[in-house]
C-alpha cells in the first residue's frame, strides 16, 4: 500500500470511528472490520508506514514527524514536509526493532507496511511483527553468507583483487599477477633476496643498504605513485616474509578478534594466524622473485637468527670471536654454551650455566677456554673442504664481481630515475605560461632541484665506479686462484672478519658438543655436519700451572673447617679477628671468602634443619630451646658453668644441648635451692668462690627461666657444726 493511500484510509477509519461513537456506537464492537477495531484502540490515532527508506508515522492532521532515533533514546524530531510530518526510525538490530515494538505497543502506536496496519498491543499483531522481523534477520545473514563465500570461492581461485606488496601489480587476466614495470624498483627487491642469501640476517641487509646509501621503493596503497625513501629495517623483514615475492597467493592470513578490557569494554584486535590456519595458500600462483623452496628455507634461517629458547643451539652470528657462538652445546647436561671474553687479548671462552640454573650453587658445569677448541674446529672444517678449494676460489671471485655490478646498477638506475624526473620538470616548466610567474616560478625552483639532484647522482655514479671497479682485474683474479688452494692462510688473513668465519662454519657444521673431563685434562668434541655425519675429535688441554702467588695452606685449611658450619661472611669475620690477610693483604670480607672457596673447591654452608639432642648448637639457637637470653649463655660459659667449643679462637660458640644441660635451665628451681645472695651468705664466701666450687662440680646450679626472681640458683648443703665446731 501506497504512503497516501495509507493516510488516506486511516483518515476514513478515523473518521468513521468518531461518527459511531457520536451515534453511540460500541467504541469495543469487534463485529466492525479489523481496522476500525485498531482505528478505535488508537487513543492518539498516530500510524506508522515502513518502506525501504525507513519507518515514516503520521497522525490524524496529516503531520509528518521524524522518529531519528539515536542508539540509545527514542525521542522524535520533529521536521516540517509540507502540510504534513514524518517519523523516521532506522533500526540496525533484532533488538532495537523489539524495542521500537514494545514503544508503540505502550503508546497505542500502529505499525503499517504495503500488506496492512498493525497494533502491537494485540497479541497476533506482535506475533506477526516478529515473524516478520526474524525473517529480515535470516535474509541478511544469508545474503551477507552468499556475499562471503563468493569471496572465499574467487579468492580460492587466487582471482580475488588485493593490495599487492610493491614490486608487483595486476595483469588483465583474471588472477594475473605481473612483476612491476619499472626495473629499478624489481631490482631493489631482487638486491634484497641476493643479499640474505649471502648474509643470512634481515638485520645484515639493512645495514647493506645503508652503507652504500642506496633507497628502497615504498607504495602506500595499490596504485599509489612509488616513493623512494631511505631503507628502512621493517620494509627489508617485509619484503623478506611475504610470500607473495615467492609466487604465492595467501588470503586470510589474519582474523580480527573482540576481547573485553578490565574495564569491561569491548576491544577489537588483528590477530596473526600461523601458516596452517591460513584459509587460502596457492604456491606457485605466478612468477615471484624465489621459488617456494627458497622460501621456506630463509623462514627457518630467520626463526634461526632469534634468540633461541632453552636446550636449543642457534641465533645470529655476532661480531665476536668465538667460532662456535650459537653452535656449540654441553656435552653433560645439552644446554647451549654461553661465550665469553677474558684477559687483555679477550681470549673467547665458553662456560654452561647448567649447575646454577638447576642446583643454584654458583658453580658452571662447564667452563673452558676457546681458543684451542676453535682452532681444533678450524683444522676438521679446512679438511673437509680440502676437494672443493679451487671450486670455492671461483665461487668466491664470482660472488665479489656479482657485489659489485649488483652495487653499480642500483646507483645507474638511480641517476636513471633523477634524469627522467629533471626532464619531467623541463617540460612541465616550458608548458607553462611565462606571463604566470607565480606559477613559473614555482615549476623553475622544481627544475633547478632535480638538475642538482641529477648532478649529485651522476657524481657519487663516478665516485663509485672509480673507487669499486665493476670488473675484477686479473691481478685481483690471479691473487685469489693463487690463496684457493690454502684455504688456512684466506682463512686466517686480516681481511677474514670473524662474522665471515661463523658464517662459513654454519654452511657446513649443524652442532658442536662440547665434553669436559678435569680430571684427564681432555676435551671431547663430537662435530654434526649437515646431512648427518658426525665427526669427534679429542684434544688434550693443557694442565694449569701453579699459582705464583697462593694463600697459605694453615688459611685454607681453616676455612675448609670452618665451611662446614658458618656462612662466609662469619668466615670473615673470624679470619679478621685472628689477624689473617689475603694473599694481597687485604682484610676479608664474604665475597673474598666465597671466591676463595670456590677457587678451591669448597662447599658453602648449607643450614640443615634444627639441631638434635647432643648436636652442637649456636649461641642464638642455644637460648631459644632454653628460653634464655644469648647474653646469659655467654656468661656461663665465660664463668665455666657450662660447657662449650670453639672451632679456632675467634670463631662463634657452640652447646652440645644434652639432657643434663637442659635439665639446669628449668622454670623452677627444686628443693633446697636458693638464690645467689642467700648462697654466699650462708657460705660465707664472695659470689666468685660460689661460682669456682660450681665449676669444680662441689655445688649444683640451675637457672630458673620465669617468675620474679629469675635467675641463678644454688643448691647448699647444711653444715654438721659437730664436726666443724671447736672446743674452748
Amino acid at each position: 500500500m501506497r504512503m497516501l493511500d495509507l493516510q488516506c484510509a486511516f483518515k476514513c477509519a478515523c473518521a468513521a470511528a468518531e461518527n459511531l461513537q457520536d451515534q453511540g456506537g460500541a467504541i469495543q464492537d469487534f463485529r466492525l472490520p479489523r481496522f476500525f477495531q485498531i482505528a478505535l484502540l488508537h487513543r492518539r490515532q498516530c500510524a506508522i508506514h515502513h518502506h525501504d527508506a525507513g519507518v515514516n508515522a503520521f497522525d490524524e492532521t496529516g503531520n509528518l514527524f521524524d522518529l531519528a532515533l539515536a542508539e540509545e533514546s527514542c525521542r522524535p524530531q520533529r521536521i516540517e514536509h509540507d502540510d504534513a510530518g514524518l517519523f523516521d526510525v532506522e533500526i540496525d538490530g533484532a533488538s532495537k526493532a523489539d524495542r521500537l515494538i514494545e514503544l508503540c505497543g505502550l503508546t497505542d502506536t500502529l505499525i503499517g507496511d504495503a500488506d496492512g496496519i498493525y497494533h502491537p498491543a494485540l497479541f497476533n499483531d506482535r506475533l506477526l511483527l516478529g515473524l516478520k522481523g526474524t525473517m529480515s534477520e535470516a535474509e541478511l545473514h544469508i545474503l551477507r553468507a552468499r556475499l562471503n563465500g563468493g569471496i572465499r570461492n574467487k579468492a580460492a581461485r587466487g582471482e580475488l583483487r588485493r593490495g599487492l606488496p610493491v614490486g608487483f601489480v595486476w595483469g588483465e587476466e583474471d588472477g594475473e599477477v605481473r612483476f612491476h614495470p619499472d626495473e629499478a624498483v624489481v631490482t631493489a627487491i631482487r638486491t634484497v633476496f641476493a643479499r640474505f642469501a649471502e648474509t643470512g640476517s634481515a638485520r645484515r641487509v639493512w645495514l647493506w643498504f645503508r652503507s652504500e646509501g642506496l633507497t628502497f621503493p615504498l607504495q602506500m596503497h595499490q596504485g599509489a605513485e612509488i616513493r623512494w625513501v631511505e631503507a628502512s629495517y621493517t620494509a627489508v623483514h617485509h619484503v623478506l616474509t611475504n610470500p607473495v615475492y615467492a609466487g604465492a597467493y595467501v588470503y586470510g592470513k589474519t582474523r580480527q578478534e573482540t576481547t573485553l578490557d578490565a574495564a569491561g569494554a569491548r576491544k577489537k584486535r588483528i590477530r596473526h594466524l600461523p601458516r596452517p590456519e591460513w584459509q587460502v595458500l596457492i604456491p606457485e600462483h605466478h612468477l615471484g622473485f624465489i621459488d617456494w623452496q627458497t622460501y621456506e628455507a630463509n623462514q627457518m634461517r630467520i626463526a634461526k637468527n632469534t634468540r633461541p629458547g632453552p636446550h636449543k643451539a642457534g641465533g645470529a652470528v655476532r661480531e665476536g670471536s668465538a667460532l662456535l657462538q650459537g653452535l656449540a652445546t654441553c656435552g653433560h647436561c645439552g644446554r647451549r654454551l654461553y661465550t665469553h671474553y677474558r684477559g687483555r687479548n679477550s681470549a673467547p671462552g665458553y662456560h654452561c650455566p647448567g649447575r646454577v640454573l638447576v642446583e643454584g650453587r654458583g658453580v658452571y658445569c662447564l667452563n673452558i677456554g676457546g681458543v684451542q677448541i676453535d682452532e681444533a674446529v678450524t683444522r676438521a672444517f679446512i679438511a673437509a673442504l680440502e676437494p672443493a678449494k679451487v671450486t670455492a676460489t671461483l665461487a668466491a671471485a664470482e660472488r665479489l664481481e656479482a657485489d659489485r655490478e649488483a652495487t653499480l646498477k642500483q646507483w645507474r638506475q638511480g641517476v636513471e630515475r633523477a634524469s627522467y624526473k629533471a626532464q619531467r620538470a623541463e617540460r612541465r616548466y616550458r608548458a607553462v605560461d611565462p606571463d604566470n610567474r607565480l606559477v613559473a616560478r614555482g615549476l623553475e625552483r622544481e627544475w633547478e632541484k632535480s638538475l642538482s639532484a641529477l648532478e649529485a647522482a651522476k657524481a657519487e655514479l663516478a665516485r663509485r665506479e672509480r673507487e669499486r671497479p665493476c670488473v675484477i682485474s686479473p691481478d685481483e683474479r690471479d691473487r685469489l686462484l693463487a690463496l684457493g688452494p690454502d684455504l688456512a692462510t684466506v682463512w686466517h688473513t686480516a681481511t677474514t672478519t670473524p662474522r665471515d668465519r661463523k658464517e662459513l662454519l654454519r654452511t657446513l657444521i649443524e652442532e658442536v658438543i662440547i665434553k669436559v673431563e678435569r680430571d684427564k685434562a681432555t676435551a671431547h668434541l663430537t662435530l654434526r655436519w649437515k646431512g648427518g655425519a658426525i665427526n669427534e675429535i679429542d684434544l688434550a688441554l693443557p694442565r694449569s700451572r701453579p699459582a705464583t702467588i697462593r694463600t697459605d695452606e694453615d688459611t685454607i685449611a681453616l676455612l675448609r673447617r670452618l665451611a662446614v658450619h658458618y656462612p662466609d661472611t662469619v668466615i670473615a669475620g673470624v679470619l679478621n679477628r685472628q689477624g689473617r690477610k689475603t694473599v694481597y693483604g687485604h682484610r676479608f670480607d664474604a665475597g673474598r671468602v666465597g671466591n676463595l672457596r670456590r677457587h678451591w673447591n669448597i662447599p658453602c654452608f648449607e643450614p640443615g634443619s634444627a639441631s638434635g639432642e647432643g648436636e652442637p648448637a649456636t649461641i642464638k639457637k642455644a637460648a631459644t630451646v632454653l628460653n634464655v637470653a644469648p647474653s646469659t649463655l655467654h656468661r656461663w660459659l665465660n664463668a665455666g658453668i657450662i660447657p662449650g667449643e670453639q672451632l679456632t679462637p675467634g670463631a662463634p660458640w657452640r652447646i652440645r644441648l644434652t639432657d643434663d644441660l637442659i635439665a639446669q635451665f628449668s622454670e623452677t628451681a627444686g628443693e633446697g635451692f636458693v638464690t645467689m645472695h642467700e648462697a654466699t651468705r650462708m657460705l660465707g664466701v664472695s659470689r666468685q668462690t660460689v661460682l669456682q666450687r660450681v665449676k669444680r662440680g662441689e655445688l649444683e646450679a640451675v637457672h630458673v627461666t620465669k617468675g620474679r626472681k629469675k635467675g641463678v640458683r644454688i643448691k647448699v648443703i647444711n653444715r654438721q657444726s659437730e664436726l666443724f665446731e671447736l672446743t674452748s
